[in-house]
């Protein structure tokens, strides 16, 4: 019973000791279990974010990279750039100061390479370089990933042979390339220096312009000044009594004349110059310390600077007479023309002198021309180029007056060379009986005391007005110039007829100025008051009270040369007799210079009519800054002023204009030596 009960005691027990041990292993594996599934898990956490790291820092870093590229390339160019990326793989990045360092081919060294030949032969050459460089890294990266070649097969041993002969050949290639272009380089400089100017001796280098010597001429100007003082002192001198001072003086200033001679630059002078004007500074110290006084030297310089000035206004006076006079004197040339024409006109019989359709010279329903000049050349550019650019020729008329001494030769230039179907007739104003002193008031004052002294002594300081020499004109001698003025008494059966003078070309058809209503008006021009100075106050005297009585100072002013007359008109307002009375009121000249522009102002005023501006281009002959369209579309363009087109004195720009009308063929011009 004892027995039992200690059985059943111990199964008891046991029971409950198998009861209790099953918590404690729950408890033994969860307590093992559990951190390592933690430490398992925060490696594998750990391994994913270094993954996504690295992930994002390499696509910061391509980022940064391609920032970096973009500047380089705006740094750089694309030849430099290519060999910086090529380069990284097997030298490791480059900086400059590897390319100031001559780490590069002489190719990549020179800068400014000018031809096409040559950027196209540098960029095959760092194309090739760039392959070469890539298979290179590729064959170093296979290389040491397989560096032990004892167990290579026979098939990667050629491989690798015929790689590096490959590479061997293709570095031999640029080579070679580089060698041609380093000599196209070279070659291309040997040219430039040629180029160079060999006479730039003497400064740092043709590029240092810094270095030249601005002021060319000190030298020079020193010079001078010590003439101007040596001079000064040598008068003071003079006045003291200091003999040998003077005479000394006097030998250094003679010898820095010749020295000086005519040189503008410091380049023209002696290369005694320099001790010269050392000789020159000791002595006028000298004279300094003996002559010196502040009011005389500056007395003796105020009466030199006095003296020069009239010098210059008469050697002004002196260049103004004398371009006048080679602006109106006949070219030799034109002068042996004339006589030539004139010997063989006198050797013609009267029945060879006369022009044919001398029954056109009075039909009032033709174009009537009127020409007056003395010069055979310039009369025959205006009729050519009125001939030229006419539509119908057959109905123009040609009416010319000349001298006497050029009558022969404008009749018989016409005669050798006839305008077409055009009617000329040339007429000598010395035969007009009717034209005398006694009519014309022009012609009386012309054969006056007066009037002969005011052009023969014109240098002649008592003479008044003797400072304008532009009214001095030879022409206004020439009752040529005053003959506009009788057109209906020259023409007494014509109607219209437009007056041209001989400094005019002519470029278009003319006959609708035939056709433009003058209002009323005796007078067809163009108006030249753009400016102020072409407006009457520029041509009438009107401190005279008869002037300012009758005109406007502000009135517009026009243009001889090309003006459309209506002869009934003029007879009916009897301008003639209005040009009579106002010339009998200038015979001393008191309301205008000589000239036909200021009488004909006064004469034809309050009826002129204006024309538009493209029918007359004027200034050719004073003016160079003329609108080449205005000239190339006008009808008339005028040569007014001292440049004519047959003188050496025109300005070469207009002259073509004109030449273009000239029959430079011609016998007779050639004969004259006259020429384009």
């Amino acid at each position: 019973m004892a027995l039992k009960r200690g059985l059943s005691s111990v199964r008891v027990l046991s029971n409950r000791s198998s009861g209790s041990r099953l918590p404690i292993a729950i408890l033994v594996f969860f307590s093992v279990l559990v951190p390592l599934v933690f430490f398992v898990g925060r490696g594998l956490y750990i391994s994913d974010q270094n993954s996504i790291q690295s992930d994002f820092s390499k696509q910061n870093v391509d980022w940064r990279e391609r920032l970096a590229l973009q500047s380089i390339k705006n740094l750089f160019t694309k030849e430099v750039v290519d060999v910086v990326t090529t380069s990284t793989a097997d030298l490791g990045p480059l900086n400059l100061d590897s390319f100031r360092k001559g780490n590069l081919s002489a190719s990549w060294k020179v800068v400014g390479v000018e031809t096409s030949v040559q950027d196209n032969a540098i960029s095959k050459s760092n194309q090739k370089a760039t392959d070469l460089k890539q298979e290179t890294s590729q064959d170093r990266e296979g290389k040491f990933l397989d560096d032990d070649h004892s167990h290579d097969t026979p098939a990667k041993i050629l491989r690798r042979q015929l790689r590096d002969n490959r590479r061997e050949k293709r570095a031999t290639e640029l080579v070679k390339q580089d060698e041609k272009v380093t000599v196209k380089l070279e070659n291309a400089a040997i040219e430039r220096s040629k180029a160079v100017d060999s006479a730039v001796l003497g400064k740092y280098n043709l590029w240092r312009r810094e270095n030249e010597n601005v002021n060319s001429d000190s030298t020079v100007r020193l010079m001078r000044d010590q003439i101007i003082m040596a001079k000064v002192y040598v008068s003071i001198a003079k006045s003291k009594n200091k003999l040998d001072l003077q005479q000394e003086l006097q030998i250094r200033l003679k010898e820095i004349q010749q020295a000086l001679g005519e040189s503008m630059a410091d380049s023209g002078l002696p290369h005694s110059a320099s001790e010269k004007i050392k000789e020159m500074g000791k002595v006028l110290s000298k004279a300094r310390e003996q002559l010196f006084d502040c009011k005389l030297v500056t007395g003796k310089l105020r009466a030199m600077l006095q003296t020069l000035e009239e010098q210059v206004r008469r050697l002004k006076k002196q260049s103004m007479f004398l371009s006048q006079l080679a602006a109106k004197t006949i070219p030799y040339s034109i002068h042996c023309l004339s006589l030539r024409l004139t010997i063989q006109y006198y050797l013609l019989p009267q029945e060879k002198r006369k022009f044919p359709r001398s029954e056109n010279l009075e039909n009032p329903n033709l174009y009537h021309y009127a020409l007056f000049s003395d010069n055979v050349l310039a009369a025959s550019v205006v009729v050519n180029s009125t001939i030229k650019n006419a539509k119908d020729p057959s109905k123009h008329v040609f009416h010319l007056v000349t001298n006497k001494l050029n009558f022969g030769a404008m009749n018989m230039w016409f005669l050798l060379n006839p305008p077409g179907k055009a009617t000329i007739h040339v007429e000598n104003v010395d035969e007009f009986k009717w034209l005398n002193s006694s009519y014309s008031p022009v012609l009386r004052q012309l054969e006056t005391a007066s009037m002969k002294e005011y052009y023969f002594k014109a240098d002649h300081p008592t003479v008044s007005g003797s400072s304008n020499l532009k009214y001095r004109n030879p022409k206004y001698l020439s009752m040529l110039n005053h003959l506009r003025f009788y057109l209906p008494q020259v023409y007494p059966k014509l109607d219209k007829i437009l007056f041209l003078d001989d400094d005019i070309v002519v470029q278009k058809d003319l006959t609708g100025l035939w056709s433009v209503d003058l209002h009323g008006k005796v007078n067809g021009a163009v108006e030249t008051c753009g400016q102020s100075f072409h407006r009457f106050d520029k041509y009438l005297n009107f401190s005279n009270h008869h002037i300012s009585r009758n005109f406007d100072p502000n009135a517009c002013g026009w243009a001889y040369g090309m003006n459309m007359f209506d002869l009934k008109e003029w007879k009916k307002k009897d301008i003639t007799g209005i040009y009579h009375k106002w010339q009998n009121m200038n015979e001393d000249r008191a309301l205008w210079k000589l000239g036909t522009l200021p009488p004909g102002l006064i004469t034809f005023y309050g009826l002129t009519h204006p024309l538009e501006k493209s029918w007359h281009v004027l200034g050719l002959g004073y003016n160079p800054s003329v609108d080449k369209k205005e000239i190339e579309h006008a009808a008339v363009i005028h040569y007014n002023g001292n440049m004519k087109p047959w003188l050496d004195l025109a300005m070469t720009k207009y002259r073509p204009y004109w030449t273009k009308y000239v029959k430079y063929d011609h016998h007779y011009l050639r004969s004259c030596n006259l020429s384009e």
